[in-house]
Order: structure tokens, then sequence, then C-alpha cells
């Protein structure tokens, strides 16, 4: 995982971005600067964690994919991923990832939801755990 954080953001600033978009109807992004800003508060909060878990509501897997692939790579991890895993689904999915394993799955989604959410893991109680989500599928796409 990367851990480059060149925000000036504090972790409660970044918590407070991210709770406007965790467990609530689905936000937009208003503008690039409130972007930036929680794609700075994502990445924050991720390095400061061991590792996280990733699930993507997406309407196809080609959708859900592409939304994988950007926040891996914008979280610093590189992995192999095959979008025909889930080529059995037609209509909407559900991708879960393990970035401690490098593991996925697909399913298929019946539910409404669209998004990304992250799921921050860390063995001890002193650092940063929590899920927040659901973020946009394009958060890190310019």
């Amino acid at each position: 995982m990367s851990t480059q954080n060149p925000t000036t953001l504090t972790v409660e600033a970044a918590k407070q971005i991210l709770k406007d978009f965790t467990c609530l109807d689905m936000q937009s992004v208003a503008s690039p600067l409130e972007k930036q800003a929680l794609r700075e508060a994502i990445l924050l909060v991720a390095s400061l964690s061991d590792y996280q878990m990733l699930g993507v509501c997406a309407a196809s897997t080609d959708e859900g994919f592409l939304a994988l692939e950007t926040y891996l790579k914008a979280l610093g991890y590189q992995a192999v991923l095959d979008p025909n895993t889930g080529s059995t689904f037609t209509g909407s999915v559900y991708i879960k990832f393990n970035t401690l394993k490098g593991s996925y799955y697909v399913d298929g989604y019946p539910g409404t939801y669209r998004g990304v959410l992250v799921s921050c893991q860390f063995s001890s109680e002193d650092g940063v755990s929590g899920t927040y989500g659901h973020l946009p599928l394009d958060l890190f796409v310019d």
C-alpha cells in the first residue's frame, strides 16, 4: 500500500469528509475540489490501517472491475484481476476484494446502491479502523 500522503488533512478532518459518504443515501461529488478532498481523505485513512477490504457495488462487471482497479492503484496495490470471473453475471454485481490476501470474488447484486465501500482493518486499538462509503465508483478516474 502507498504510504505517500501529500495532504495536510488531519485524521479527524478526513473522517469528517468521509462521514458525509458513509451509510447514507448515495452522494455525488459536487466539484473537482470536493473530489480531491474525498480522495485525500480515503487515502489518508487507508494509509493508517494494516489492510483494506473493498466492496464494489456496480451496474455491471465491467464497471465494477474498472472501479476496483482504480481504487487498488490509488491505494498502492498491484492486483491481477480477471474481469471474466464474473462474466456469468448479467446486470448488477458485487465484488469483494481483500488487499491482505489479494483475493476477490464476484456475485450478483440485487440492491440499488452503487459505489465502493472501503473497510480499513487494523490489528490494534490505536490504529484507524472503520468502513467508509459508498464512495463514488469513479473517484479515482480522471
